[in-house]
């Protein structure tokens, strides 16, 4: 059966289907007419598609199915993660194709939008993040309204693993000199994040009661983060929810070097570490400190992150087993720990391959 789907000249648009020829010879059409290209192919696909084909067709469109599907899920996200969905949803995927039919939507077009963000300056990682969600909507689709799933088996694009800049041990150590001369809280969190590889947002929301100086023990169970809000004066808002994963929720040993500078800076259990009040303080002032106390100490640039980074690769440079440094860490598997935290320096190669001894 020929398709040929064109815009005629009063605009609309022409989804013509060729039947073949009839008992006389004479070639046999049948049209179906749209204002949108996809509405004359979906009359199309409903009039010719066999009843009992595996797929079904559906009205739906892609906005509609997919704040349907994060409804469904909504009471097993975290605050911020629905709300980061609906920013991908609101900024990307409703824009894109939010008006096409679930059941019309075409691999190649979703192969032409990851071209076209690419092109936009959006980084591969973070398109993959946005086709997965869409892929996810997919899953929903096919299996509660038995919509085809064309997203399975898509290919993604290739995600280039970042380089983190990490501070050399001499460049901790010229840090640890210049926070010890300037002690304050915000000292007290960089000194921290450098010990124990806390995220910043657990950081942020750490309070006094979650520090048990008598058995020197930090407990992680909470993280802050500033995430959009539908409705409201303000786009965004700042909350405490849990932190990122269930592994994340943990017991960190306070290391000794700490345990004096925790004691100089105690205070009541509900204030938090931070900020040494009631009220938090953000993730992002925290990082702009942080970026002042680099450029006073004239050290490089880095991320807050990146101490976490340090941190995990300082454990292993001192012998930490993978298992228990992931446990520390609060990762789900020992492969992210050294896949993604677990820097060597080309010292420490050096230093290895030293070991190397000529077979006599």
């Amino acid at each position: 059966m020929n398709k040929n789907v064109y815009q005629r000249k009063d605009g609309r648009f022409e989804a013509r289907v060729s039947l073949g020829k009839d008992e006389n010879g004479k070639r046999r059409y049948r049209s179906f007419y749209g204002n949108t290209r996809a509405e004359a192919e979906y009359k199309m696909l409903a009039a010719l598609e066999p009843q009992d084909d595996m797929y079904a067709l559906t009205e739906m469109t892609v906005t509609e199915i997919a704040f349907e599907y994060i409804k469904i899920i909504k009471p097993r996200l975290k605050e911020s993660t629905e709300a980061n969905y609906r920013m991908k949803l609101e900024n990307h995927i409703i824009p894109a194709f939010g008006t096409i039919k679930c059941c019309m939507l075409r691999a190649n077009e979703v192969y032409g939008f990851i071209e076209q963000k690419l092109k936009e300056g959006l980084s591969a990682r973070y398109i993959a993040d946005i086709v997965v969600l869409l892929k996810s909507i997919y899953r929903y689709a096919s299996r509660t309204y038995n919509v085809k799933n064309v997203l399975e088996g898509l290919v993604m694009p290739k995600c280039v693993k970042a380089e983190v800049e990490v501070l050399s041990k001499l460049q901790q150590q010229q840090l640890l000199n210049y926070l010890n001369e300037t002690p304050d809280l915000t000292a007290l969190g960089i000194t921290l994040a450098l010990y124990t590889g806390m995220r910043i947002g657990e950081l942020c929301a750490l309070q006094w009661k979650d520090i048990d100086l008598r058995n020197h023990t930090i407990s992680v169970n909470k993280t802050i983060q500033r995430i959009q809000t539908r409705g409201g004066k303000n786009k965004t808002e700042l909350v405490i929810t849990e932190p990122k994963s269930s592994s994340s929720i943990r017991v960190i040993p306070i290391p000794g070097c700490l345990a004096t500078m925790l004691e100089k800076f105690s205070a009541s259990g509900e204030k938090y570490v931070l900020s040494g009040k009631i009220k938090p303080v953000e993730p992002r002032t925290i990082q702009y400190r942080f970026a002042k106390i680099l450029e006073k100490a004239k050290l490089p640039s880095v991320h807050y992150h990146s101490l976490r980074h340090a941190f995990a690769s300082n454990c292993i440079a001192l012998g930490f087993d993978v298992k228990t440094l992931s446990e520390i860490l609060g990762h789900n598997s020992v492969e992210i720990t050294l896949n993604r935290y677990v820097h060597s320096s080309l010292d420490r190669k050096k230093a290895y391959m030293d070991m190397l001894k000529l077979a006599a």
